[in-house]
Formats: structure tokens, sequence, C-alpha cells
């Protein structure tokens, strides 16, 4: 099977090459050159063109804040082009596979969000992740939308990269303890992505949560990584309110993942065993 990749050096695109051979999938991962996503238009035409089987948008506008200032850009890239990309797929009856966020929800409450629930982004980067995903349901296609949250690897910017180079030369880091979610590792993330597009079409498509287990918060991550790293760093819990940001973030992040697992058999990941992967890869920590 051949699999046409939005996205090539971000994290989930870089898992996506390096565990497709193991899946049995040829990628074809169409970097920035290749694919602007800030031009819808030019993403649809690779759809058409494409001899793959299978479509995955793994590229996204990620940086939060900094769409608070870039609105109209954050909408082409996470609402217009995956939509482009969607309706251009099913013309051709191509599966399309889509990664979204917990940033759609607003963040109330303490129960798991379900893909049954009424979605209210904060900010910027949320609305413009639930148009995309409005984009791809109203293009008629088959489709899986895969909202994901706290993604991290050995890869790009993420937050174990951010602690452990924060810890590097400070042994006391106030990290924000109200704020809860699953960190999920990018390599969990894209094994999902290859088992959902060789199964495809023969199960029920639709939105899918996944994130990984147990449920912490930033602070209690953070404790996690300077431990396994055998780094002597203090981490100090603080609320949200000390540590403000130009966008608001949801302090729930919790997702019910259990219609994944239902249709597709994939359970929730354990994310202290990816971190030890990710160390390891990192050569950090250890005996």
């Amino acid at each position: 099977m051949k699999v046409l990749v939005f996205g090539h050096s971000g994290q989930v695109a870089t898992e996506l090459r390096r565990r497709a051979q193991s899946h049995g999938v040829s990628v074809i991962a169409l970097d920035r050159n290749a694919a602007d996503l800030s031009d819808p238009d030019a993403c649809a035409q690779l759809v058409t063109q494409t001899d793959a089987q299978v479509v995955i948008n793994a590229a996204a506008y990620t940086a939060v804040d900094q769409a608070e200032d870039e609105p109209d850009l954050a909408q082409r890239v996470n609402g217009d082009a995956p939509g482009a990309m969607a309706r251009a797929a099913a013309k051709r009856g191509l599966p399309f596979l889509h990664i979204s966020t917990d940033y759609v929800f607003d963040g109330s409450g303490t129960h798991p969000w379900t893909s049954l629930d009424p979605t209210a982004p904060l900010g910027v980067y949320g609305r413009s992740k639930l148009n995309g995903e409005t984009q791809v349901i109203e293009a008629g296609g088959w489709h899986a939308i895969l909202r994901t949250s706290w993604v991290f690897s050995a890869h790009g910017r993420n937050f174990v990269k951010t602690i452990l180079r924060l810890a590097q030369n400070r042994d006391h880091l106030k990290i924000v303890a109200d704020q809860i979610g699953g960190p999920t590792p990018a390599a969990n993330i894209a094994d999902t992505l290859l088992v959902i597009a060789k199964t495809g079409t023969t199960k029920a498509g639709g939105l899918f949560h996944y994130s990984g287990t147990p449920n912490t918060s930033w602070a209690g991550f953070a404790g996690e990584i300077v431990q396994q790293a055998g780094l002597d760093v203090q981490i100090q819990g603080i609320p949200t309110s000390d540590y403000p940001t130009s966008a608001p973030r949801p302090l729930n992040s919790r997702l019910d993942c259990t219609r994944l697992a239902d249709i597709f058999n994939i359970p929730q990941p354990d994310w202290k065993t990816g971190l030890s992967h990710v160390l390891a890869e990192l050569a950090v920590g250890g005996d």
C-alpha cells in the first residue's frame, strides 16, 4: 500500500516515515517545498495527481500563541487546506486521515471528552483546527479524524526536549499543574494512523480520540521526565494564572479514547514507556 503524507519533518510525519516499512506501507512524504499548506488549491491538486491509495494530513500550523496574531494563516493551513485535500480525496474515493487536537474543547469540567461532546475552542488555533474538522467531514468521503494531545518525540520542538534543555542549567523549575491531559508519543500516533490506513473503509470512520495514559499535569509530566533522565531538578507546580500566555489553554484535556479501541482495537499508549524510548533515542538517562 502507498500512502501520501502531507508533512515531512514534523513529529508525527517523521515517525510515519520511520515506521511505515514495519507496517508494509510505502510513504510519500511531502515537505513544505512540495506542499505549501497556505495554498489549499495546490494541496488539492497533489491529491488529485497521486497514485497513493490513502492520504494522511500530518501537517499543521501549531504555533498556538502566534496564531492569535496570524488568524488568516492559521485558518488557511489548519482549516482550508485539509478541507481542500479531503474534497479531492473524496472525489477519487481515497480514505483521508487527519490529525486534530484537544484544543477544540473549552477545557471545562474534569470528565474525559468524547467525540460526541460539544466543541468550544478558546483561541484561534483551536478554532482553525475545528474548522478543518468540519470541512473534512463535509467533504463527504471516508475519513478518520484523530484528535490527540501533548505530542512528544525525539524530533522537533516539544515539552520533553524543552524540559531537558531547561534542566541542564537549573535545579528548580516552575511548571503548570492545573492543566490535565494525556501526553502522547508521536510514534504511537504514527502506528495508529498506519493501522487505520491499512484497515481503511472496511470499518467505520469519523471522529476518534487518542492520547496517552495515565492522565497527568504538565508538572507531573515534567517530574517524570527529570526522574527518568536522572536529573536532580525540583519541579514546583504552579497554577495557569501564574504563567500567562497569548492564547488560553484548556485546563481539561482528558480524552475518552474508547471509540478507537472499540472499532480498531487500538488501546491508549503508556506514555511513560514512550518517554523512556524517546530518552533512549536522545541518549539521556538510563543506568
